[in-house]
């Protein structure tokens, strides 16, 4: 059964988010922001994908179906009532400012999503002028080596199958951490650092999950090649 994406209209000002790869944003007028995202319908199947056109300069490493079979390789009470996923379109001012993160977990008025944002197709990831932390450098490492710092700022340059496993485990199966972390304990700015930890952890404890579909959607990208 082939799924049909949601057509949204263009979007207005995304608004201000900052600080990092992920973050959890709880408001319930949250959607006030880009679009408003309705609360899905008794008939609709779930989560409902919205994949936008990224910019000239960005790509998608994983398309939103992949997402979704991702998802679905999850425990069902994981993913459960996830709503969206939004593969979604920013500018290259957006990136070049640093407001936003790779990825996040939006919730409120009925509306569950998570949001994964393209990558740039040089696969140069800006770390920015100051060296990033030991802990940073640690966990990109595991992913690649290639980190240096060049005309005043450190870079990470990728290649596309590990750019491909990092977005299914460390920024989606993140995000889908934050979803469960938040339905189980209510989250404040207080536990805000506790709710990251929470999120890192889960997607650490779903590496072998990761490794799995990663190896399964690169076996069907091959096979659609033949």
């Amino acid at each position: 059964m082939n799924r049909k994406y949601t057509a949204w209209k263009k979007s207005r000002k995304f608004g201000d988010i900052y600080g990092g790869r992920t973050r959890a944003r709880l408001n319930d007028n949250i959607f006030m922001r880009a679009h408003s995202l309705k609360r899905p319908s008794s008939t609709d199947e779930l989560p409902i994908l919205i994949q936008d056109n990224p910019s000239r300069d960005f790509f998608f490493p994983i398309s939103a179906d992949e997402a979704s079979e991702a998802i679905k390789a999850l425990p069902k009470d994981d993913s459960l009532g996830i709503t969206h996923i939004w593969l979604r379109r920013f500018s290259k001012t957006e990136y070049e400012k640093g407001a936003l993160p790779l990825a996040e977990f939006i919730c409120g008025s009925g509306v569950r999503v998570i949001i994964l944002y393209p990558f740039p197709k040089n696969m140069i990831m800006n770390l920015g002028s100051k060296k990033p932390s030991a802990r940073k450098l640690k966990e990109l490492g595991e992913w690649c080596s290639d980190i240096k710092k060049a005309d005043g700022s450190w870079v990470l340059r990728w290649n596309l199958p590990a750019l491909r496993k990092y977005y299914i485990n460390n920024l989606l199966y993140h995000e889908v951490g934050h979803h469960v972390d938040w339905y189980n304990r209510y989250w404040t700015m207080a536990n805000a650092r506790q709710a990251e930890e929470f999120a890192d952890q889960y997607a650490i404890q779903k590496t072998a999950t990761a490794t799995q579909i990663f190896n399964k959607l690169e076996k069907l990208q091959t096979e659609s090649f033949i």
